[in-house]
């Protein structure tokens, strides 16, 4: 496999607490990495370390460093950085537009202006969120009128609009229902056909469910990482083996 993201004695501190700890790991190309483990033990920093929304945060500061390809992240301009990684939260936030306008706000900040390209980037980014059989017929209406898990398709899908190679996910279907959160996870694995998907995620079974590989974090450091079956069959580390079983997290 191809080494998509490579992340090197990676250290994060906020106000100089130390949030991640010298941590090492590889995403590899066209995977999803699922990534476990209770709260605070720095999984959502790592995501935002990854996609440079830290660097708004005056109290963060950081030590090592992380390449997507041969490119260091963090020397990156920030804004064509997260052109080629896009990042997805827990709580769906649309804009206050219609669907389309939704879909296509970003390409044509970027310059797209062709009508008929913008309507194809509109209906492929809505079918790889799994999201345009149910609005194909209501294009003009309000992203705010959709469901809660429509809407977090409907973020999905606008991040694909600009074609990035990574998608970070932070904790995507917390406050969905089963079935919204099913669809979500169908788009998941679609997805990781064209993208490589990092998935932080404090559902264990979800982890299990669309995982390749899972890295279990506690206090900021990497305990483990394998593919995803060997972690939860016969994990390597006992600490590993108690969070997955539910004896603390």
């Amino acid at each position: 496999m191809v080494d998509k993201i490579k992340v090197k004695n990676l250290s994060c501190f906020y106000s100089g607490k130390q949030a991640l700890k010298n941590l090492n790991l590889t995403v590899e190309e066209n995977e999803i990495l699922s990534i476990i483990g209770p709260s605070n033990s720095g999984k959502t920093s790592f995501l935002r370390t990854l996609n440079r929304m830290n660097d708004m945060n005056v109290a963060f500061s950081r030590k090592g460093d992380a390449f997507l390809d041969d490119d260091n992240i963090f020397e990156m301009n920030p804004e064509k950085l997260r052109t080629r990684i896009g990042m997805l939260f827990a709580m769906p936030i649309p804009l206050p537009m219609s669907i389309y306008d939704n879909i296509a706000y970003a390409p044509k900040v970027l310059g797209l202006k062709n009508k008929k390209n913008m309507d194809e980037v509109v209906e492929q980014s809505l079918r790889d969120a799994s999201l345009w059989d149910e609005v194909k017929d209501r294009l003009d209406s309000s992203a705010i009128k959709m469901s809660g898990g429509q809407q977090q398709r409907l973020c999905i899908a606008r991040i694909l609009a600009i074609e990035p190679e990574v998608i970070l996910f932070d904790e995507p279907c917390s406050g969905l229902d089963p079935i919204s959160t099913a669809k979500v996870e169908e788009a998941m694995l679609k997805l990781k056909e064209k993208y490589t998907i990092v998935l932080v995620t404090n559902n264990v079974k979800q982890a299990s469910r669309v995982g390749t590989r899972t890295a279990f974090f506690l206090m900021g450091e990497l305990i483990e990482i394998d593919k995803t079956k060997n972690m939860f069959l016969t994990p390597k580390n006992k600490l590993t083996e108690d969070y997955i079983t539910g004896r603390f997290g």
